[in-house]
């Protein structure tokens, strides 16, 4: 738990520049907004949220899951399994409150307020996978520690859930083409670029679809799946129809937008 912040920023420094190049090679959609202007705000607004982050949660999410092991915090530290068992309950438990979680900052108009900050880019790609208001990321970070002090997973199973977390968004929010065949082959156990854009189309039914992050098995159990947009991925319109000119992608445009 030591070296957790060098493991996870070397992990997403990785994972980001190889879905980036991916991009440039072989991109799904030609995209009509300024590239470097989103980019720069993205990243400003996920090194923001990183920043703050720290500093309202020093411990971190591993942290917690640290001190719910050392006191007997949890299911999982109260009743125990077997330790291969327990780690894969974890991250499928931590998962599914992530899809509730997600769910549920789609359906309550106050959360939606928050949440609307990432819908709010007219583009989908790899930068689009942190654009989230910081007050979303902070309540985010509460209710994670609320599942991590009843579940009780440990420390290494909280460190794995964000690094996958993490680069699984980066991964199924990239702007990259895959073969349709090889897309039903991986939606099997991940979700993936073209599951997930669905649910950033301008089309309310299909924005309310496909919340998966990591698994993509929840949306099927939970109805909640949508295989393909209705105008086909080349021709959705990406984000909100509100939100479609180049000042509203600066930071201080998406910082300002939960108080309109």
């Amino acid at each position: 738990m030591n070296n957790e912040a060098t493991i996870r920023l070397s992990i997403f420094v990785g994972v980001f520049a190889l879905m980036a190049l991916w991009e440039v090679l072989a991109p799904k959609r030609v995209q009509g907004f300024s590239k470097p202007i989103r980019f720069a705000n993205n990243i400003g607004l996920m090194a923001l949220n990183t920043v703050v982050l720290r500093l309202v949660f020093p411990l971190g999410a591993g942290g917690v899951a640290l001190y719910c092991q050392l006191h007997g915090i949890g299911v999982f530290n109260i009743i125990k399994a077997p330790v291969l068992l327990e780690f894969l309950l974890g991250l499928a438990l931590l998962d599914l409150v992530i899809y509730f979680q997600h769910v549920a900052f789609h359906k309550f108009p106050l959360l939606w307020r928050l949440h609307q900050v990432h819908h709010a880019d007219p583009e989908f790609d790899v930068s689009t996978s942190g654009r989230f208001h910081v007050f979303e990321i902070l309540l985010s970070m509460v209710i994670k520690i609320a599942a991590i002090a009843i579940i009780g997973p440990s420390a290494l199973a909280v460190l794995a859930f964000e690094i996958v977390l993490n680069a699984c968004a980066m991964f199924n929010h990239s702007n990259v083409r895959i073969s349709p065949k090889i897309d039903a082959i991986l939606r099997g156990f991940i979700v993936t670029p073209d599951m997930h854009r669905v649910h950033h189309s301008q089309i309310v039914p299909e924005q309310n679809s496909n919340f998966g992050f990591n698994i993509p098995w929840w949306d099927r159990l939970f109805k909640t799946y949508m295989a393909q947009p209705e105008l086909g991925h080349e021709g959705m319109k990406i984000g909100l129809d509100e939100v479609q000119t180049t000042r509203d992608l600066w930071i201080d445009k998406l910082l300002w937008r939960v108080f309109k």
